[in-house]
């Protein structure tokens, strides 16, 4: 299993992460669609790994895609570690955060920038920072 620089036990990411945190970033889990407060968010600002803290994507990277989660063309050069995901009887690419493992989503080769990608990201899954 690959060592992250944050590391916690399970005891401990339960302490600090919400429920829905929890679920989706230590769990693989994915919020509804539609409903993540990140979803039609498009303030000037960084966004950052609920779980620890690292920055992710930059708002110039967001973009609207109506897929019904959070959606950028790319992310900051290394904060994201990428994983095949074949769950569900689908081959994907997973994306987790390089400091902490946790959940963030998924990327697609359908982004309708120069980039190509749709990184499809949980609202529950990140933070964000206008500063």
């Amino acid at each position: 299993m690959k060592k992250y620089s944050i590391e916690k036990s399970e005891e401990d990411w339960k302490a600090e992460l919400s429920e829905e945190q929890y679920r989706i970033l230590r769990k693989k889990g994915t919020e509804a669609p539609h409903t993540g407060k990140y979803n039609m968010h498009f303030e000037d600002g960084k966004y950052y790994c609920a779980g620890c803290g690292n920055k992710l994507f930059e708002s110039e990277a967001k973009f609207k895609s109506n897929c019904g989660w959070p959606s950028f063309d790319k992310a900051l050069e290394g904060s994201i570690e990428y994983k095949k995901d074949t769950t569900f009887g689908m081959i994907r690419t997973e994306i987790l955060c390089a400091n902490c493992g946790g959940h963030i989503g998924h990327v697609f080769n359908d982004g309708p920038t120069e980039t190509g990608e749709r990184f499809c990201v949980n609202s529950a899954s990140i933070n964000f920072d206008n500063h």
